[in-house]
């Protein structure tokens, strides 16, 4: 199953010099957040699969104009060919704007979330769009990521986790991918290709 992974930056390759048929060989298209609507929208209209996707920090127009065609995953677990995929949007709280939240709520959203996972004979494949704690985060609040993703990682052992939130051209020296016991890792900063 290819994998299309997308999250922050809408992609020139994708978007501006796109040409027919670019798109067709992804089975599966996931959006970690902070990218246009109509973006979205280009993409599931111009592929042949599905696009799910969360919310980032500052995809406050997706409650005037959501991605038409698109699916939000938030606090929700889908299966798609087998995979089992749990969706958590948001940042960690650092202005109140919205789609940020505290530690603690963030936690809590973990938790109503385990019985789905446990009902489901676990997860497979975790779409956040903040990073986990020391895991692909920077140390300034605004870009931190949460504790409570590395308790569920560690309890739930996902293949992979999928975030966005800190852009690769921030200037922070953080790797694309990182592993924390069995779970990978991805930054999926403007667009990964992953082969699941």
């Amino acid at each position: 199953m290819k994998l299309l992974l997308l999250s922050d930056q809408e992609s020139p390759y994708l978007w501006d010099y796109y040409q027919p048929g670019r798109l067709n060989s992804y089975d599966l298209m996931i959006s970690c957040g902070d990218l246009k609507s109509s973006y979205l929208s280009f993409l599931v209209t111009m592929g042949r699969s599905r696009l799910l996707y969360v919310h980032g920090n500052h995809d406050a127009e997706y409650e005037r104009r959501p991605p038409e065609g698109c699916e939000c995953i938030e606090d929700t677990l889908v299966k798609v060919n087998g995979l089992r995929i749990l969706g958590f949007g948001g940042s960690l709280w650092y202005n109140g704007g919205p789609h940020q939240y505290t530690e603690r709520q963030m936690r809590a959203r973990l938790w109503r979330a385990g019985w789905a996972v446990r009902r489901a004979g676990g997860v497979d494949v975790v779409v956040t769009h903040a990073p986990p704690r020391g895991f692909g985060d920077a140390e300034d609040l605004a870009h931190r990521g949460f504790e409570c993703f590395v308790r569920f990682v560690d309890r739930y052992r996902p293949r992979l986790l999928v975030h966005g939130h800190v852009h690769m051209n921030y200037g922070y020296e953080i790797p694309r991918c990182v592993e924390r016991g069995e779970t990978k890792i991805i930054n999926a900063w403007e667009r990964y290709v992953l082969d699941i």
